[in-house]
């Protein structure tokens, strides 16, 4: 697996993960069950964001020293490209989470926990896919135009899911789940077991997690693709997804609380997936620039975010 980045910048990048996730899970931890409000939500996703950026600044430096400015221009965009797609399709997987939290009626000062869990899954998850996934595709060229073609079919499939209403009682996962544990009708407090009846049975939070754990590898398997298409660098396609998932966890609390208003957003992020499909899909006809595709992935969600918001009153005034 070829990489740009010296051996020194994986060093660094690991132990940034681990004291992100000591700060994140240990120290935050301390804090115990309570609700996040949308102000502690913002500030923590302002600074996951900040970090992210200064990684890249570091990443560009460290590519500049050894393989002059204009590589490090190049694989800086292509880190930015890559994170801003990860963080625009965990968007959605947020809004699905919200969605079982909801139907689950998760209080919200448990639902720390479960994307604490959540999170650290995803990063296992993730790095092991995308270090095979790289492996495959410097063996195996042509599995590029699978990816592409899996991004694009995946793309009009959200776009037609987009303006439906999810049923979760019809969800196979969730069918499976409940056949297979016994569960109990009430949460006790953050403990996924309780004991009814003399015989320990799980509850709903233990349900809730390995939901969240079924959601995130359904979603890793668009989202780990739509990157390869960006760069097949597995130190930029690790590096970004890490990055976008570590602020995962701050950025739910901030869009549980405006969700209603980024009620298009789906549509944008179905157009994002069926575009990186026909970018990786022409890959050996014209690769498309990396600022090109950075143009277009910031342009679309943009637009549809300012569509949502315009739109959302009208939607609202209209239900009521």
């Amino acid at each position: 697996m070829d990489t740009i980045a010296p051996d020194w910048l994986w060093a660094f990048f690991v132990v940034s993960v681990l004291v992100a996730l000591f700060i994140d899970f240990v120290v935050l931890k301390k804090q115990g069950a309570h609700e996040v409000s949308v102000k502690e939500a913002l500030n923590w996703s302002l600074v996951w964001v900040l970090l992210s950026f200064a990684f890249n600044g570091l990443f560009w430096w460290a590519v500049a020293q050894d393989h002059g400015v204009a590589m490090a221009n190049t694989k800086a965009m292509e880190f930015l490209t890559g994170y801003l797609i990860e963080k625009s399709l965990a968007v959605d997987n947020i809004f699905v989470f919200l969605m079982i939290f909801t139907y689950f009626a998760v209080p919200q000062a448990f639902q720390k926990r479960v994307l604490m869990i959540g999170i650290i899954g995803a990063i296992v998850l993730r790095t092991v896919m995308i270090l095979v996934g790289s492996y495959l595709i410097a063996q195996f060229h042509w599995l590029l135009y699978v990816f592409g073609a899996f991004l694009v079919i995946t793309g009009i499939k959200m776009w037609w899911a987009a303006g439906q209403e999810a049923d979760m009682e019809s969800n196979p996962a969730l069918k499976l789940l409940r056949r297979v544990i016994p569960v109990s009708k009430d949460f006790d407090g953050e403990k996924f077991f309780t004991v009814q009846n003399g015989k320990r049975i799980a509850t709903p939070l233990l349900l809730v997690v390995l939901l969240v754990g079924v959601i995130d590898v359904i979603f890793a398997v668009d989202s780990i693709p739509a990157i390869f298409a960006i760069t097949t660098d597995p130190f930029i396609v690790l590096t970004s997804n890490i990055f976008a998932i570590l602020g995962l966890r701050a950025m739910y609390f901030l869009l549980a609380a405006m969700a209603t208003k980024f009620h298009l957003l789906s549509y944008g992020l179905a157009v994002i997936l069926a575009f990186i499909g026909t970018k990786m899909l022409l890959i050996d006809v014209y690769k498309i620039p990396v600022l090109w595709s950075l143009g277009v992935v910031v342009s679309i969600l943009a637009i549809t975010m300012v569509w949502s918001v315009k739109t959302a009153p009208k939607l609202a005034a209209k239900k009521g």
